[in-house]
């Protein structure tokens, strides 16, 4: 590993002038055309023929300013536009950025970009203003991973712990972890440069109440790793049961629109239907599959292999039983299936003369509702969180919600550390507590990017869209 570049030293790794949309490419109101770099200005100005009687020079205007005009390439206008400059250090990237607003469309955006790097930009890669946000030291890494859950928020919740994340509040408190351990290192390897002197009594403890203390910190941390996960990605739920028994009209009543076609006929769904919905606030991404039963339909069939493969990576199981039929053999195969897995049993049409009647197994919770009249489905809401969030939602929770990159580099660093308390109580060579301790270090500088390697980098920043 070695240290990234913050600040002056990274700017000449990013000379040259990218360039992107950052808005979604269709239809809208307004699309945003983004330059950044050295020459992001004379870029704007080589295009940007400015309204009005006085002619102003973009070299010369002031930062964070906006000016009206127009877009024009050879000769010809190409849309009529708020074009905003900013000046280095105090942009998004700390470099020169221009801003071009135009008419929203499918045309209007590619045309700017077209002009914007016929005059000189490059097209910009994922990500990549991001990463020089990053690189120019403005945020940290861990901030920067913040800006895409921003992105990709599906909740309040998740919104919150972005915000949290983007705000240092994680950051902030790796780094002090990360002091810590650099001081504890500089004290052992001090004492590994004057052998001839002993670590005295007092001091050892005092160092061992440091890793001590260190090991707890990341404890807590890694405790909330998976509900971190959750907010970020959301769990899968599967919705399975014979077919007719409700599973479309329960994904329907979840989304509270008619997503999925409901139809008496058996066998009506024939592929499977994947919608996110808000459940207190964790997204939950519900998979609608079709009913498993043995069919010489070759559609149907293939929509039952699929079924089964989403069943398979589901996180979780609602199986949905028709409570005014009889308790069937597929009610009992279907149950067998699931009996190591986290589910949750629906006795769906509790509005109708009840008939089903059997011993429900002692693990899944079982939950009754009617997906025609909505009966159940909050106490369902309330059933489907408790499964997979343990606890409350805190703010301070959302503060310190770390992703799977985080928590490995955690789990490494509280093992190495782990090694280190082992050496020192052992009273072996301090040449290996400091080896794991190094380690440790640079496994926690890996979160803020203190140390990582271009690697990592590229993996992190190729999950963002082009414009950020």
């Amino acid at each position: 590993m070695r240290r990234m570049p913050k600040g002056p030293a990274a700017t000449s790794m990013s000379s040259d002038t990218i360039a992107a949309i950052s808005t979604p490419i269709g239809e809208g109101g307004l699309a945003v055309a983004r330059l950044s770099g050295r020459d992001a200005v004379s870029i704007g100005a080589r295009i940007f023929k400015p309204a009005g009687k006085e002619r102003i020079l973009l070299k010369d205007v002031p930062t964070h300013t906006v000016h009206y005009g127009h877009i024009v390439q050879d000769g010809k206008t190409i849309d009529e536009v708020m074009l905003a400059v900013f000046r280095a250090p105090r942009t998004f990237t700390r470099e020169d950025m221009v801003e071009i607003s135009c008419h929203g469309g499918l045309l209007p955006a590619k045309l700017i970009l077209d002009a914007v790097l016929s005059a000189g930009a490059r097209l910009a890669s994922p990500g990549e203003f991001t990463k020089r946000a990053f690189l120019n030291g403005r945020i940290d890494l861990a901030q920067a991973e913040a800006v895409a859950d921003l992105i990709h928020s599906r909740t309040e919740l998740a919104l919150m712990a972005a915000n949290e994340q983007l705000a240092g509040k994680l950051s902030k408190r790796i780094e002090q972890l990360r002091d810590q351990l650099v001081q504890t290192l500089a004290h052992i390897e001090a004492h590994i440069d004057f052998p001839d002197e002993d670590i005295a009594p007092d001091t050892k403890e005092q160092l061992l109440r440091r890793l001590e203390s260190a090991v707890t910190f990341i404890t807590g941390l890694l405790r909330n790793a998976s509900e971190g996960q959750i907010l970020r990605r959301g769990i899968r739920a599967a919705i399975i049961g014979r077919p007719n028994a409700g599973k479309s009209s329960l994904l329907n009543q979840l989304l509270g629109r008619e997503r999925a076609i409901v139809s008496p006929i058996p066998g009506t769904t024939r592929d499977t239907i994947e919608e996110t919905a808000n459940i207190r606030g964790i997204p939950v991404v519900f998979v609608d599959t079709a009913g498993l039963r043995e069919s010489s339909d070759s559609i149907e069939a293939e929509g039952i292999r699929r079924s089964r493969e989403s069943l398979a990576k589901a996180e979780l199981v609602l199986h949905i039983l028709d409570s005014s039929e009889n308790f069937s053999p597929e009610d009992q195969r279907y149950l067998s299936e699931i009996s190591l897995r986290k589910a949750i049993l629906l006795l769906n049409k509790s509005d109708l003369p009840r008939k089903l009647h059997f011993t429900p197994p002692s693990g899944p919770p079982v939950v009754m509702v009617s997906c025609a009249t909505g009966e159940g489905l909050e106490e369902l809401k309330d059933t489907i969180k408790d499964l997979v969030w343990s606890g409350k939602i805190s703010g301070e929770m959302l503060e310190v919600m770390i992703n799977s990159r985080h928590q490995e580099a955690l789990e490494r660093a509280k093992r190495h550390l782990q090694n280190t308390l082992d050496t020192f109580r052992q009273n072996e060579s301090l040449e290996i507590a400091a080896m794991d301790l190094r380690i440790a270090t640079n496994a926690v500088g890996e979160i803020v990017g203190k140390t990582t390697t271009e690697d990592l980098l590229d993996s992190i920043f190729s999950q963002f869209c082009i414009g950020k």
